[in-house]
């Protein structure tokens, strides 16, 4: 039964040594590599972060100074790097360069190199990572943008429930099933069922209470969460962020001597610290929640 929770067939995935990764050194040369890929993306999710809120295109318009305009080089693109270089300032008209953008790109950079590392120690198999990184992607726009404009865009939640719908699909052994169908059919009821019983809740809730409990860019988060952390993890997501944002909501009203149904807090970032923990801490975390029910494990 634990088996089955755990999503795997029970194999070993030593891919480490599988794919000529025995040297250390070249382990480390490829968790090095996964932080400038993370890196690289982060960049864009700075993009991302900015335009979309404001209905800006992410493809045509080159990368410039939101002071000035100036369009910015290669070269003061580089991820990281520029910014250090530059003392955090637009090289153009020197103003100021939110520290949001080195922020992003060296966390992204830090979590895939984390995330290649872990699941190859701990022996799942190696597809997972785009699962992971996928959801990483998600997640950090979420928490800035989410923060910020109390918004969790279409444009970023679609093309993540879409890619993680065909690499189930394409890579089974990510569900531990060696079958295509069944895979890409188990991370589509894991989305639906996820999704479906949060927006039952936002109907109920605002029957009930006769306002918005819930955003439904939070639902489609969720849906996503379950297509690419199965439904286990979309499941403890929503518990540990739904307890998160509670903590959270209960210190604002606290600091702003506020009524708590006055206060409003965005769920979606706290979601993302509950898949953020699911990913790197899954298995410890149900084989503790199953320790309280013996019976079951066995």
């Amino acid at each position: 039964m634990l088996n089955l929770l755990r999503l795997t067939d029970g194999s070993n995935y030593y891919w480490w040594t599988r794919a000529g990764f025995s040297d250390d050194y070249v382990v480390w040369f490829f968790v090095f590599s996964s932080f400038l890929f993370g890196s690289c993306l982060g960049s864009f999710l700075n993009v991302c972060i900015w335009r979309m809120p404001l209905g800006e295109s992410i493809v045509t318009a080159p990368s410039h100074c939101p002071k000035c305009g100036t369009p910015i080089r290669w070269f003061d693109n580089i991820p990281v790097v520029s910014y250090l270089a530059l003392r955090g300032r637009c090289r153009s008209c020197k103003a100021p360069i939110s520290p949001r953008y080195v922020i992003v790109e060296a966390l992204t950079g830090i979590l895939f190199a984390l995330l290649l590392f872990k699941v190859g120690a701990t022996q799942q198999p190696p597809f997972t990572l785009l699962l992971y990184f996928t959801m990483t992607l998600l997640c950090i726009t979420t928490i800035w943008i989410d923060f910020e404009h109390r918004l969790i865009p279409d444009a970023t939640t679609y093309p993540a429930i879409l890619f993680g719908l065909a690499a189930s699909a394409a890579f089974p052994s990510v569900w531990g099933v060696s079958n295509h169908l069944l895979s890409g059919a188990y991370a589509l009821i894991s989305g639906a069922a996820a999704g479906g019983a949060l927006a039952l809740f936002a109907i109920v809730g605002r029957a009930v209470s006769g306002r918005e409990v819930l955003g439904w860019g939070d639902v489609k988060f969720v849906t996503a969460a379950g297509i690419l952390l199965g439904l286990p993890g979309a499941c403890f997501a929503v518990l540990a962020g739904s307890l998160l944002g509670s903590l959270y909501g209960v210190f604002r009203a606290f600091r702003s001597r506020r009524k708590l149904s006055r206060v409003t807090v965005p769920l979606g970032p706290f979601l993302a610290f509950g898949c953020f923990a699911w990913m790197f801490a899954g298995e410890k975390l149900l084989r503790w929640y199953l320790g309280f029910f013996p019976n079951f494990e066995s």
